[in-house]
């Protein structure tokens, strides 16, 4: 896996967020499970995991599983996450974070994976926020590409049965990148709220 530059992905997911109104924040996302409020709480939770991940700063906040509760967000998340994701791409820049073995949801990974698993994070979940709230997305082309690879091995692995995140969804060969990244997520392509 490749160092890539998680800048430009992080100040497209901070502008999505931005635009988010608070009348939004109850709105369904392609994830079951969260409305925007969630989904920008798990955002705000996964940049500060992998921002310590990435500084081998280990401790409660790269060991707590993602999913051990509903994430959600407080009064000042805008400014919060905002901020979180700058430290998030300042903290992989380090060539030493893509390095070494580090952890982040409980889960001891190489510096390399962990990078290329954020590096989906972001992209993904730009994508859900994006539609969750009606706004155009195009994702960084680095970091779609870093997603797009990960996505690809892990539903090609054998030992896990399919996609990370649910059964990979059928996207055409000729599909955009960013749909064939968003189907090996388990999520369609085409959803709408």
């Amino acid at each position: 896996m490749t160092m890539i530059d998680l800048g430009p992905q992080t100040l497209i997911v901070a502008r999505l967020a931005e635009s988010v109104t608070d009348e939004q924040l109850p709105a369904r996302t392609p994830c079951p499970d969260l409305a925007v409020r969630n989904l920008l709480g798990h955002l705000l939770h996964l940049s500060v995991a992998f921002r310590d991940a990435a500084r081998k700063d280990l401790g409660a906040t790269t060991d707590t599983d993602p999913n051990a509760a509903v994430p959600d967000i407080g009064p000042g998340w805008r400014e919060e996450l905002a901020k979180v994701l700058d430290e998030l791409a300042d903290a992989w820049r380090d060539p030493d974070a893509w390095t070494g073995m580090t952890r982040a949801g409980g889960v001891d990974l190489p510096g390399d994976v962990a990078g290329a698993v954020v590096a989906d994070e972001l992209v993904v979940h730009g994508w859900d926020l994006a539609r969750a709230v009606g706004r155009p997305y195009a994702a960084d082309p680095a970091a779609l590409d870093s997603a797009h690879g990960f996505l690809l091995a892990a539903a090609e692995d054998p030992h896990r049965g399919g996609g990370i995140f649910g059964p990979v969804v059928s996207v055409p060969a000729e599909a955009p990148l960013l749909d064939r990244a968003v189907g090996l997520s388990g999520r369609d392509p085409g959803w709408r709220p």
